[in-house]
């Protein structure tokens, strides 16, 4: 795989850094920057934007991110995604001030070109 392919939408499911591993939904979206950085973009629940800077090598995606909790205070952490195929991730993920005994999952879903059809 390349890391011209990894640009595009993806819906994604996961389950956060807790105990409890409580699930959400989003999308993801990657680009490429001038310099072939990863750009990313989360969006979670339909309400909470991530963004994220990272790079890719042997099929290995690694994204630092960074949000706006409800609190106002700013979050940081890192996801790595194994890029099983061009169109499904497999990741896992980890604040700096989540709980250190749990790491949160997340699987990415290519959006088709079909079901973008259908967004817009």
């Amino acid at each position: 795989m390349t890391i011209n392919q990894l640009p595009g939408t993806y819906n994604i499911i996961g389950s956060n850094q807790d105990k409890d591993g409580m699930a959400y939904k989003g999308t993801l979206e990657l680009a490429l920057d001038a310099h072939n950085r990863i750009e990313a973009r989360w969006l979670i629940n339909t309400s909470q934007e991530q963004l994220g800077t990272g790079f890719f090598k042997d099929n290995i995606l690694v994204i630092n991110f960074k949000y706006k909790g409800d609190d106002a205070r700013t979050y940081k952490g890192v996801v790595v995604y194994k890029c099983i195929t061009k169109d499904l991730l497999d990741g896992f993920w980890s604040e700096k001030h989540g709980n250190p005994l749990y790491l949160g999952e997340e699987r990415c879903y290519r959006v088709g070109d079909e079901q973008l059809e259908l967004v817009n």
